[in-house]
């Protein structure tokens, strides 16, 4: 664990491998990290260690790994579920060399006690390298993962529940990213290849399913099947004609209570990207649990024939009572209900995004989003609420941003990126994100990759770079503003009891400028780079504003990794006027012009040959060039006739054969072998006369072609010819 001049604090667990963390459970003051062999009891305060779990394969289960054809850094165990089961008592599930296993622990002093072990098949993935999520609810686990070796059985399982498998109308090849539990439903949210989509082309579509809770299973054939199971599309997209969707989704939040343009809302935030072979693109989308729970009201999707279009279902087809709705006891279901929801698992609309928009957009080619962690409903002095979004890539950035007009608004979104934090190094992906309070004041970012676990402050307000009130209300964060008694740029503290008051702090989260600041030319500086904002006239979303914050040093990362670097993703190209470009085009080609000009007028005098050395050949005789160019005047000799010898060769004549008296007669039968006469062909010298065109004919042939139309003779002339 190392600490840097910036409070950062970094836990990098095992040095002689990779402990590949997914993990993070809090636990009180306590942080749970689960990776490879190992689960770790971290301090939230600065991530001492103070125990851990260690659970390794046992010895059979490796050897029967390997000889699966799995490689050694696959056949660990790798910890993939993490839930705490009340005080002082854990539920870990590994993946056991591709044989996962679950086992239950009680917190006895500093040590865990195993207290029993069962299964973990459907519950934790064999690959580690799988997606799978878990949640707990009224004492029972709740699982999404798969549940074969193979990782070609899908499933949502909740003992004994599960969904039909191998039925691609349910699930098609999922990837869970997330689950929560609202009201009486669990939610599930992943990405799966859509099925809708499948006869105009291979497509993945993000979802949201759900079940019930007090869900237990049908009657008959559906006893140990969901009877609520429903799923529905995430709309992530830049609206228009031709709607831009990014159709993956990556990850998403707990649930996020607050108020956006005097409406309460219940937000999920999630990261999605475009297709790997696609144009780069990454978005921030929200969706709120109300337009979720209307869309399973709504009509449900179906398609008639394998061919057809899926088209929404008439009402007047759905049975009563509706399918999907929770009851005190599915179990009593009729057969029509529990039959049509078993072929109409898919709603026909999609859940629409909360704004209206996607909240920050990135089309890079450096990075993707991978994580997200929000700290919600920051105050400002004045009173507004801002939700701050961490969002992490796949190449160790960690953005900071924020919906500048989400407290005045719910139908548009205008992306304030505050600043970006090169958290790991390049090309090591955020795995996990977490916003953690250990106490009244004590607010920190847990961040979590392959190797290393950080714990990074919320914001830098306190950076020398900010000197003037100006240049701290450019910021945009909801976490600093201007103090006018102390003069200089604080962050909120539980203790600063004035916070709240906008004549003793001045800030302006959606404008970026205060009134009572004067204006500064460093301003804009601090502000980072800018390529336009929200323009209210025209309604166009021209941009995003990245403010860009440095350490108190000016650096960022070092060579001893003391702590993050604040740096902007992509600097700006310069700008040029059109008639500035036309001069330097009109300059450079006059320039090269005249420069070659006299190049070729310095090499021509130097390097100029008298006449005589234009001669292809000076040294040889004129004529012998005139012969050469009449050349082609002088007819060729002609060549050698051709002697030609006539010589005549007999060929073989086709004897007829009787025809056949039957269809059997037809089968060709070999006469008797005579010795001294040919069965088929027969060639008969002295027969032969010549006619008046020097051919030689039989008179049998001419006999033959006479007196039957199916005789012909093949005796040829033929001429040979001697060069």
């Amino acid at each position: 664990m190392n600490t840097s001049v910036d409070d950062t604090h970094k836990f990098l667990g095992n040095e002689t491998h990779t402990d590949y963390f997914r993990l993070l459970l809090r636990d009180g003051n306590y942080l749970l990290v689960g990776g490879r062999n190992v689960v770790y009891n971290l301090s939230l305060t600065d991530l001492t260690e103070q125990r851990r779990l260690v659970w390794y394969s046992p010895a059979i289960d490796v050897q029967m790994c390997v000889v699966k054809g799995k490689d050694e850094e696959s056949c660990q165990n790798y910890i993939r579920v993490l839930v705490s089961l009340g005080p002082g008592r854990l539920l870990v599930c590994g993946t056991n060399s591709f044989r996962p296993f679950c086992r239950e622990y009680s917190v006895q002093r500093d040590s865990y006690h195993m207290e029993s072990e069962n299964t973990g098949q459907a519950v934790c993935p064999y690959d580690p390298e799988h997606n799978s999520t878990a949640v707990y609810a009224d004492g029972e686990l709740y699982s999404g993962t798969v549940a074969d070796f193979s990782g070609m059985e899908p499933i949502i399982y909740r003992q004994p529940l599960q969904t039909e498998p191998y039925d691609s109308m349910t699930l098609n090849a999922p990837d869970f990213v997330n689950s929560l539990v609202h009201g009486n439903f669990v939610y599930f949210f992943f990405r799966e290849t859509a099925v809708e989509y499948i006869n105009c082309g291979k497509a993945v579509f993000s979802r949201v399913a759900r079940v019930c809770r007090d869900d237990r299973g049908g009657p008959h054939r559906f006893k140990q099947r969901w009877t609520s199971f429903l799923k529905s599309r995430l709309n992530c997209s830049v609206a228009g004609d031709f709607p831009f969707y990014f159709n993956e989704i990556q990850s998403t939040t707990e649930l996020i209570e607050g108020v956006y343009g005097g409406l309460n809302a219940q937000l999920i935030y999630g990261t999605f990207t475009t297709p790997p072979n696609s144009i780069s693109g990454s978005a921030v989308c929200a969706f709120s649990m109300q337009d979720i729970a209307d869309t399973f009201e709504g009509t449900f999707k179906e398609q008639s024939a394998i061919n057809s279009n899926w088209l929404p279902v008439n009402s007047a087809k759905v049975p009563e009572p509706r399918p999907g709705t929770c009851y005190n006891d599915s179990r009593l279901l009729p057969d029509q209900t529990l039959n049509f929801i078993k072929s109409h698992t898919l709603m026909d609309e999609s859940v629409p995004t909360f704004f209206g928009e996607p909240i920050v957009i990135r089309t890079s080619f450096h990075y993707r989003f991978t994580q997200i962690a929000v700290d919600p409903q920051v105050k400002t002095p004045g009173g507004k609420a801002y939700d701050v979004l961490f969002i992490g890539t796949d190449n160790g950035k960690i953005i900071k941003a924020i919906n500048a007009v989400s407290y005045d608004s719910n139908k548009r979104a205008v992306p304030v990126v505050i600043e970006e934090l090169q958290a790991f190094a390049a090309g090591s992906p955020v795995r996990a994100l977490r916003v953690a309070r250990a106490g009244r004041d004590a607010a920190r970012l847990i961040a979590v990759s392959d190797r290393e676990v950080l714990s990074l402050r919320l914001h830098r307000c306190s950076s020398d770079k900010i000197s003037s009130c100006s240049e701290c209300v450019a910021l945009q964060d909801p976490y600093c503003a201007w103090d006018k008694q102390a003069g200089r740029c604080r962050a909120y503290s539980h203790g600063v009891s004035r916070w709240l008051d906008e004549n003793s702090f001045y800030q302006s989260v959606s404008t970026g400028s205060h009134a009572a600041c004067p204006h500064s030319k460093d301003a804009g500086a601090v502000g980072g780079l800018s390529s336009g904002l929200y323009d209210d006239a025209r309604g166009e979303n021209k941009g995003e504003v990245i403010n860009i914050v440095q350490d108190k040093d000016g650096k960022g990362i070092n060579n001893n990794n003391e702590g993050p670097e604040v740096l902007a993703a992509d600097p700006p190209p310069t700008a040029y006027s059109v008639e500035t470009l036309a001069l330097a085009v009109a300059a450079g080609a006059l320039a090269a012009l005249a420069a070659g000009f006299a190049a070729g007028y310095i090499c021509g005098r130097r390097c100029k040959k008298d006449e005589d050395d234009n001669m292809p050949y000076p040294d040889t005789e004129y004529e012998y060039f005139e012969q050469r160019q009449n050349i082609n005047r002088i007819q060729a000799e002609p060549k050698l006739l051709q002697q030609v010898e006539e010589v005549t060769y007999a060929e073989p004549v086709l004897a007829p054969q009787p025809k056949p008296a039957s269809p059997r007669a037809t089968l060709r039968k070999h006469p008797p072998y005579h010795p001294h006469h040919e069965t088929l062909f027969q060639f008969q010298p002295d027969a032969y006369r010549r006619d008046n065109f020097g051919t030689l004919r039989s008179h049998q042939g001419d006999g033959y072609r006479r007196g039957n139309d199916n005789g012909f003779s093949t005796t040829r002339s033929v001429k040979k010819v001697y060069l």
